[in-house]
This record gives structure tokens, sequence and C-alpha cells, in this order.
């Protein structure tokens, strides 16, 4: 476990929308821990430190409740819409040892075939890993690949310990030769639209002053 994972939170009585945004104005977050046959404990969590280490998917904290101890798996993290600003969490109570699943990003590295784009399908893969071992993202190198290469979930090495629960059939990288777009066609081909629904127009404003008349 990370140093910087270990978090103060606090017990807290009251609820509703009205303690949320005294909370929050306060610079803290309210949060629910619930798992293991545990009845849901509503708690507040300092807000800074919260705030950086949620960056991270699947961030794991040690949260000190009163004299206990507990790992937390952040769950989801319900954001304001406009504002991006973390309005709640939920925590999942896991155990050192144990296996959960989660969904890791994927990330790419290298750079395809001169000439190719290689297309990230799938941005996450669902695995089975240790809670204390969650890793921040699964690699994936593109280095060189041609035209015409397909990578599935099944050809991604996992890090040790980890399963793979995402169908092995996943498409996960498709590498190819980018579609040319011709401009003067495109630019054609838009003139002659604008050139229609002017046509349209015209033939419209003469059906209604013939009405008229």
């Amino acid at each position: 476990m990370d140093e910087d994972n270990k978090v103060v939170a606090e017990a807290r009585e009251t609820f509703g929308k009205g303690a949320a945004r005294k909370i929050r104005a306060a610079g803290k977050i309210p949060a629910v821990l619930y798992g293991h046959g545990t009845d849901p404990r509503h708690l507040t969590l300092p807000g800074h430190q919260i705030l950086l280490l949620v960056r991270k998917a699947n961030a794991v904290l040690e949260l000190k409740i009163g004299s206990k101890t507990e790992l937390a798996l952040v769950k989801d993290v319900q954001k304001d819409p406009v504002h991006q600003i973390i309005e709640h969490l939920d925590l999942i109570v896991v155990k050192r040892g144990e296996k959960v699943q989660v969904e890791v990003p994927v990330h790419v590295e290298g750079e395809p075939e001169s000439g190719t784009i290689a297309d990230l399908d799938a941005t996450t893969l669902s695995l089975e890993v240790e809670a204390t071992h969650i890793p921040e993202n699964v690699v994936v190198s593109v280095e060189a690949l041609e035209d015409g290469t397909k990578l599935f979930a099944s050809d991604v090495e996992l890090p040790k310990g980890a399963t793979l629960l995402s169908d092995p059939e996943t498409l996960v990288i498709n590498v190819h030769v980018p579609q040319k777009v011709d401009l003067g066609e495109e630019l054609e081909a838009a003139e002659g639209e604008e050139g229609a629904e002017g046509e349209e127009a015209e033939g419209a404003e003469e059906t209604t002053e013939e009405s008229a008349e």
C-alpha cells in the first residue's frame, strides 16, 4: 500500500442534501462504505487528498475510522456534471489477499508501421486481481505493427497474478491505413447540396407567392 493512501475518515450522523452541501462547503467529501456483510457506514473524507487519490482508477484507501483501520476500494465517484466537483464516493470494504473484479484502463505504447494508425477499440479490460495489487493500467505495445494487425484481449500481457475476465475475443487494437479523404470531392458535394437546398427554397417561395395571388 502506498503511504499516501492512508486517509483519516470521520463517521457522520447527519444525512441528506443539506448536510452534504455543508460537508462539501467545508472542503470535505461525503462517502458511504459497505461490503463484507457490514451495514453501510456514512463517512466524511478530506477533500483535497481524495481529489488527488481518485485520479488513479480503482484507488484503494487505507481508512482510519476512529481506532480502527480498514481497506476500501473506490467503486464509484459521483461528480457535478458542470463543475466536475466530487460530490460523493461509494467505497467497498476489501481485505488483504482478497481478489476483486475491476475495470483496468488500457495504455498504448509505441508507433505502428509508417503510414498506419492504431485504433484503440477497448479502453478498459475487466480483470480479477488482488485488492492491494490492482494495476494502474495494462500496457499494449503497437511498435512497428503492420496494416491489418489486430490485437485481442487474449493477446494482452497481464500483470502477475491477474486473471482476464473480459471476453478473450474482445478487439483491443486495430492497425490500419487511414482512409484518404478527397477534399475537392467533399467541397463539390457540399456545394451541390447547398445549391439543391437553395433551389428548393426558391421553389417554395414561388409557390407561396402564387398561392397568395
